[in-house]
């Protein structure tokens, strides 16, 4: 039984800082400033060591620029954040890297001994040169860890606690791991790996508990139901509308605005005063950042994005990491393919600017925005972290690289933990994922042919099959990020514009693989799409849901062809007798009797595999067949339709074992099934907490509204 809000708020005790703390932070204060000044000194003597273009009269100068350079980026970062209210998150982006420039032309122009040899382009290749440097040392000087990062954070969380007072009541964190399964989570834990999130379920103030995620077991579909209580308003991550004639793409911007409107009823799981961070959806949030649906950044101050693009620690050294991790990742996929590790796929091309953007800048400005709404009292927040999935699709879900982005998730819970420990403010912090991954080669890969050219085969048709199969889901948080970009009236806007060269459609910037959005003609008679190991086929010019026995008098081959073949494990489609069924190589499930004749194809998938079906096969816009690819039956490891070796979407291994780790005092009787079921749990949690209303603000605002009209 969880305790009401008011006993809650009792049990923590006042905040009050020991003399001892007090002195222990600033000892680590006054070690920062002499390890950040050590580092700037061996940047300034690297950097008068390798250019001819400048000199000093002496030592002395050079340790009177290391003192001047550290209170010229003191006060830019002051002015930065005072005027961040003025040119908005965008401006804060492009200013604070571009400070970091101008702090070193101020500081070598103003040193009297200084010189320069050259005009004002030896003036900026000075100062590009000891920016890179000075970033470079300072990573090196850490060792590529998160302590500068996090210490940078922590003073300023330290000076804000001083001036703010206590929330009223204990708000909630919650911090998704995308693609993170159960059995894996439990693996690490068990194992040690994860002393943070490990330590809160071995104590005891945490627990964990596995939810079923049911079809489609993929992020958009998983959030909408967490964040929305909408999951059954989406079939996969991409598919076909008929009525429109198009592909719909859940990270794409407008299509994901489109959907979230279908769903929302205005009141989401964050509709009361919390933040979306990170996020497919809005929760219908009213502060929403990086989220694909609004697909804008916050136009006001934000103190997170000041704090990350104006400081050293921040964006300097986000880039100096980038490159270091795209090292990484060449030299991880050489080593797979040196030891002939199989099943693998290709790891090249632009996954591996991919990954450096989301296991570095991305990561570390989510803590940088979680810790702003942290520090301001905001009663939920919710960030999606998607390092992990991003690795295990292309490293596999259980491979030593993808494990080490759970551990560096796992520092960031613990260094989350400490910012909320330093507030006068409590918070409670959720973890949860909203799918796993599944391992496999291929269907490509297996029988050397994609699933497109194999459904060509066995229909009458006039035209190819149009495929929309891309590994676009990692370019969802970039085309966000650069979408907000390219609509902005600034000199920044101009300037994304112009770099983008037509890549910004209808206001939406759209990179990625060419096949994200396939070209579609009024005469398209085949459409078929993948998520994972999940497909959806349509007959484009069938209007509504195509039954069995129609398929079957215009493609009398396709049904059979696609049952019998080795890689698909089961086929569900309408029929008009008995509605969904399942059709497998040696037998049929009727999904709403129960019915079996035959072999059952469902077995093997599990107890919820017939119950999932079922409802992914009654969703709108579902296709007019399913299919779900081969389950092998040792290893669990099934056949994506797309180039991932590790994947999600259909069901079949981890994929569908999503979890939860909650606070102990709150129980759970049930495990839950599916994410609709994670959003009433979490909101009972909310409402136990103090934080839920019975109308949203906006609610109120119309309502008032409508008052005011009528009288």
């Amino acid at each position: 039984m969880a305790k009401p809000p008011e006993q809650v708020s009792a049990d923590r005790p006042p905040h009050r800082r020991p003399v001892w703390l007090d002195l222990r932070r600033t000892t680590r204060g006054l070690q920062a400033m002499f390890l950040g000044g050590l580092a700037s000194l061996i940047s300034l003597i690297i950097t008068f060591w390798t250019l001819p273009q400048i000199s000093s009269d002496g030592r002395l100068p050079i340790l009177r620029l290391v003192v001047l350079l550290a209170v010229i980026g003191l006060v830019m970062r002051w002015i930065l954040a005072g005027i961040a209210v003025l040119i908005g998150s965008v401006g804060v982006l492009v200013g604070g890297l571009l400070s970091q420039f101008g702090v070193v032309y101020l500081g070598v122009t103003l040193d009297p001994g200084v010189n320069l040899h050259g005009g004002v382009e030896a003036v900026w290749l000075v100062s590009i040169v000891m920016s890179s440097v000075s970033a470079f040392v300072g990573w090196v000087a850490y060792a590529g860890s998160d302590d500068a990062y996090v210490s940078e954070i922590m003073r300023v969380v330290r000076r804000r606690a001083r001036k703010i007072q206590a929330a009223p009541k204990t708000g909630m964190l919650i911090i998704q791991i995308d693609g993170l399964s159960a059995p894996l989570l439990n693996w690490m834990v068990m194992s040690g790996n994860l002393p943070h999130l490990g330590g809160w379920i071995r104590d005891g103030s945490h627990s964990m508990v596995e939810w079923h995620t049911g079809v489609p077991a993929t992020t958009p579909a998983s959030q909408a139901g967490i964040l929305h209580g909408g999951s059954g308003q989406i079939p996969a991550f991409r598919w076909y509308e008929k009525e429109a004639g198009r592909v719909m793409v859940t990270n794409r911007a407008r299509d994901a605005a489109e959907i979230e409107a279908r769903m929302s009823t205005g009141r989401g799981l964050l509709a009361d005063g919390g933040a979306s961070i990170s996020n497919n959806w809005s929760g219908d949030a009213p502060q929403s950042e990086l989220v694909f649906s609004r697909a804008a950044l916050p136009t006001g101050r934000s103190r997170g994005y000041v704090r990350f693009f104006s400081s050293p620690q921040g964006a300097a050294r986000g880039l100096i990491l980038c490159v270091a991790e795209m090292v990484k990742e060449l030299h991880q996929a050489r080593r797979q393919r040196r030891r002939n590790l199989v099943p693998r796929v290709n790891r090249g091309g632009s996954y591996i600017f991919l990954r450096a953007i989301s296991n570095v800048l991305l990561r570390d400005l989510n803590v940088s925005l979680v810790t702003d709404e942290l520090v301001k009292g905001t009663p939920v927040i919710y960030c999606d972290f998607v390092d992990y999935d991003e690795v295990a699709h292309h490293a596999g879900p259980t491979r030593p690289e993808s494990l080490q982005t759970l551990e560096g998730l796992d520092r960031v819970l613990g260094a989350l933990k400490r910012i909320i420990d330093t507030l006068p403010h409590s918070y409670e912090i959720v973890v949860l994922s909203d799918h796993g991954q599944s391992q496999g080669a291929t269907f490509l890969q297996r029988f050397g042919r994609t699933l497109t050219q194999v459904v060509d085969d066995l229909v009458d048709t006039t035209k190819e099959p149009v495929a929309a199969t891309s590994r676009a889901e990692g370019w969802g948080p970039v085309n966000a990020f650069l979408t907000e970009l390219s609509l902005r009236r600034s000199v920044a806007g101009t300037v994304t514009r112009r770099a983008l060269h037509g890549k910004a459609a209808r206001g939406e910037v759209e990179l990625g693989p060419a096949d994200c959005e396939p070209p579609m003609a009024a005469d398209e008679q085949m459409v078929v799409t993948a998520s994972g190991n999940l497909a959806l086929i349509y007959l484009a010019r069938t209007p509504g849901r195509v039954p069995l026995e129609e398929i079957e008098l215009l493609h009398p081959k396709l049904i059979p062809g696609l049952a019998m073949h080795p890689g698909i494990g089961f086929v569900v489609v309408d029929t008009l007798a008995e509605g969904p069924v399942a059709i497998g190589r040696a037998g049929v499930h009727v999904l709403r009797s129960g019915r079996v004749e035959g072999v059952d194809p469902l077995s093997t998938y599990g107890p919820k595999a017939a119950a999932s079906m079922l409802r992914q096969a009654e969703m709108p816009h579902n296709g007019d067949i399913v299919l779900i690819s081969r389950l092998d039956e040792y290893t669990h490891e099934v056949a994506a339709f797309e180039e991932l070796v590790g994947c999600h979407g259909g069901i079949g291994g981890w994929q569908t074992e999503a979890v939860l780790v909650h606070p102990r005092r709150w129980q759970v009787d049930e495990p839950p099934v599916g994410s609709d079921a994670v959003h009433h749990l979490l909101i009972s949690w909310l409402d136990q907490l103090g934080q839920r209303t019975e109308e949203s603000p906006a609610a109120r605002v119309a309502a008032s509204t409508d008052a005011n009209l009528e009288a």
